[in-house]
């Protein structure tokens, strides 16, 4: 945690989705190969992958299908995919549930995502809608991170300044869109990301606002 850092101002949590609230990675795999093998394509390597990992779903397959005849088709045939059928690859982080409960009463809670069409029904998979007060989709922006129009929409929202929300995320795809909106950036389980504070687990947050 930097020394300068004041957590007593803090009036929402922003989180992130996938890697924060959730581990989708082999969910949105297993999601991309089946778009890739449906045009015939090879499936993801490692190093497709790390790239397309924290894109909006438009924008990761734009870039897998840079140079085929097939682009438009697959971003219409994402558009009218079922997601339901990748849920049970999901697994929800340990302690979140918990943190949110003694998060709730204290704190307005959202969600700032590039995950689509599929973030409700992942919520409400988990038991999760109802702590959170509001929630951004890459649908709701036409700029997807890391524009910060997410973080702008969520301030808007609650009518806060910048200094009194905090995004919590796993990657510098997270850390650019926190520096972007001016809000507080803490990151989750990636110790190499340059943060105002760190979490190696979920109840690291309770024990950090507590303290402050």
């Amino acid at each position: 945690m930097t020394a300068d850092l004041d957590l007593r101002a803090l009036k929402v949590i922003i989180y992130d989705c996938d890697g924060v609230l959730i581990d989708s990675s082999l969910a949105n795999q297993a999601f991309y190969n089946h778009i890739l093998g449906h045009f015939g394509l090879a499936p993801l390597s490692p190093e497709q992958w790390a790239y397309v990992k924290p894109l909006a779903a438009p924008d990761a397959l734009t870039w897998l299908f840079q140079g085929t005849p097939w682009l438009a088709a697959a971003q219409q045939y994402e558009k009218k995919m079922d997601n339901t059928s990748f849920l049970p690859l999901i697994r929800l982080e340990p302690g979140i549930r918990k943190t949110l409960a003694w998060l709730r009463p204290h704190y307005r809670l959202a969600i700032a995502t590039n995950r689509g069409k599929s973030l409700i029904p992942v919520l409400r998979h988990f038991g999760l809608a109802d702590f959170f007060d509001f929630t951004v989709s890459s649908l709701e922006v036409k700029h997807p991170k890391p524009h910060p129009e997410c973080l702008h929409f969520v301030l808007r929202h609650f009518d806060l300044p910048p200094p009194q929300a905090c995004y919590l995320g796993d990657s510098d795809l997270d850390r650019e869109v926190s520096a972007r909106a001016g809000v507080i950036f803490g990151a989750y389980r990636n110790p190499a990301l340059k943060a105002a504070f760190h979490l190696e687990k979920h109840s690291d947050l309770r024990r950090l606002l507590q303290e402050a």
